[in-house]
């Protein structure tokens, strides 16, 4: 277990460096070419994340499983093999898709409504034939387990993209070309980070043998996959039009329904996703891991790391809600000098407990290679999530998308679990720690309520937020503690990055969980 939560460690620092420098990257370039330019290169960027959700989504995350059962049975000719034909699928499917773009070239411009946006998409093309290609080779170290090599790749074309960019600006005059230099420093940072991962992998041993049982191997099990995440894209932008719509219809006026809208999307969901940023690397490092142990049919092993990663998951969200829940206004204040948005996430907190465990359930049965299975869950889902936005602006305003989101995810995550207890045969004994620990969110959301309330009299709202949270979070471990839910052991978690060189981190919460063999 002490390995599992190292890699998760490992990946939460990276992606914490990564997006901070991706943060501060946005903070710059909107000052640097303006809001036009910004608002031209976000609508092509838009389409563009949906071209790399075509090309390098499912691939990766099937490469990695398969790669982590051919280490197990130490069949190297066929991770091999493997290589080989995901890299020639992926160079093919990239390059079919920018032949789209390019022969289809009217629609895309009648889609935009502005002609420019189709010019920056094209500079933007390049990068998706690379990110194509970076995807093949991240697969394999994710399922070596190589997780500092995935890790280092990534930082370092968040930080080639911002320093070419930087340079570029420095020659450019007009809108158009501030929007097309970001989008070129996007393909050049691709390119650069996919020739530094091949490099990687094969210094860390990497072969590349002949491409066999392409279809087999690769695109069946990847389609399910893409396909839940393309539906993700595009269900964001069908949300985009219909809660507005239907806000319009409850009867607002359409400033409000927009305002609504993005005070929701733009203030209040980017802090309801905070945990998913550590359960996400639980995920990550969770499927090549189960499907080594599927591989060796150690059920033992199976369901443990199950158990013990949707309790983690669980604890993770579930720590945020009574502070989002008790000093929510203050958060509103503080990150958006706006009430309405801390009132909202306060309401909305619940909902973190139903995203995390469809984000850590989702990579279960991906691991157990049920990916079809978590693809009909995830429509069910959605299905659930499009009727409330719906119905229910009527009665409750922009809360119906808080809502939808949680039904939907609730939905899914219920039905992920069962079909992994199904799949499994484990005995996962979840409703008397999930219980418990929603009931220990109570007494601390109110400890939290008064705590803010309190000190927002006599400290800035800085001191209060962090004295306030800092006594939640800490109220709410100890209580999980004394209720035998989490044991905090004396140990640390050691990286090895090279040699004679290790880095201590803090001491990680681990979940007591009854198993027949020591992992």
């Amino acid at each position: 277990m002490k390995s599992l939560f190292k890699a998760v460690a490992l990946i939460t620092f990276f992606s914490i460096l990564t997006r901070l420098a991706g943060f501060l990257f946005r903070i710059y370039l909107s000052r640097a070419i303006g809001a036009e330019a910004l608002g031209i290169y976000q609508v092509s960027f838009s389409i563009f994340m949906v071209l790399i959700t075509i090309v390098s989504s499912g691939i990766p995350l099937i490469i990695s499983r398969n790669t982590a059962k051919y280490t197990a049975l130490q069949d190297k000719q066929s991770e091999k093999n493997l290589i080989a034909g995901s890299m020639i699928f992926s160079i093919i499917l990239s390059l079919i898709v920018c032949l789209f773009v390019l022969i289809f070239r009217n629609l895309f411009t009648k889609i935009f409504t502005d002609e420019r946006c189709i010019n920056i998409l094209i500079v933007l093309l390049p990068a998706v034939v690379f990110s194509g290609i970076y995807g093949t080779f991240r697969g394999w170290l994710w399922g070596k387990n190589n997780y500092f090599g995935v890790c280092i790749s990534e930082l370092f074309e968040q930080l080639v993209r911002i320093l070419i960019c930087v340079i570029m600006l420095g020659t450019t005059f007009t809108v158009l070309d501030g929007a097309t230099t970001a989008a070129a420093s996007m393909s050049i940072a691709c390119a650069l980070s996919a020739i530094l991962i091949i490099i990687i992998f094969f210094v860390s041993g990497g072969r590349i043998g002949k491409p066999k049982n392409i279809y087999k191997d690769v695109i069946k099990p990847s389609t399910p996959i893409t396909l839940v995440r393309l539906a993700t894209s595009l269900v964001q932008p069908v949300i985009a039009i219909l809660i507005p719509l239907r806000l319009v219809a409850a009867g607002f006026t359409n400033a409000q329904a927009i305002s609504q809208y993005g005070i929701a999307i733009g203030m209040t969901m980017p802090l309801l996703f905070i945990p998913s940023a550590i359960i996400g690397s639980l995920s990550m490092a969770l499927i090549p891991d189960i499907s080594s142990a599927v591989t060796k049919q150690d059920t033992n092993h199976i369901e443990n790391r199950i158990t013990t990663s949707i309790l983690f998951s669980l604890f993770v969200s579930a720590i945020f809600i009574p502070l989002f829940i008790g000093a929510g206004q203050q958060i509103g204040l503080f990150f958006y000098d706006n009430v309405q948005s801390g009132n909202l996430l306060a309401s909305a907190a619940w909902i973190m407990i139903p995203i995390g465990l469809t984000n850590v359930t989702s990579s279960i049965l991906n691991a157990l290679g049920l990916e079809v299975k978590s693809l009909k869950n995830y429509i069910i889902g959605a299905i659930m999530l499009l009727l409330c936005v719906w119905f229910l602006p009527k009665y409750i305003g922009v809360k119906a998308l808080i809502w939808g989101m949680g039904i939907c995810t609730a939905t899914a995550s219920y039905l992920n679990i069962r079909m992994i207890k199904k799949k499994s045969n484990a005995k996962l004994k979840l409703m008397k720690p999930f219980i418990l620990m929603c009931a220990l969110t109570i007494p601390v959301a109110a400890l939290t309520s008064f705590l803010a309330n309190i000190l927002s009299n006599y400290f800035t709202l800085f001191f209060t937020l962090a004295i306030t949270c800092s006594i939640g979070a800490i109220c709410f471990v100890i209580l999980c503690m004394v209720f035998n839910l989490i044991d905090y052991n004396a140990w640390f978690v050691k990286f090895k990055f090279f040699k004679g060189e290790k880095i201590k981190l803090p001491k990680i919460v681990k979940f007591k969980v009854k198993n027949k063999t020591k992992n």
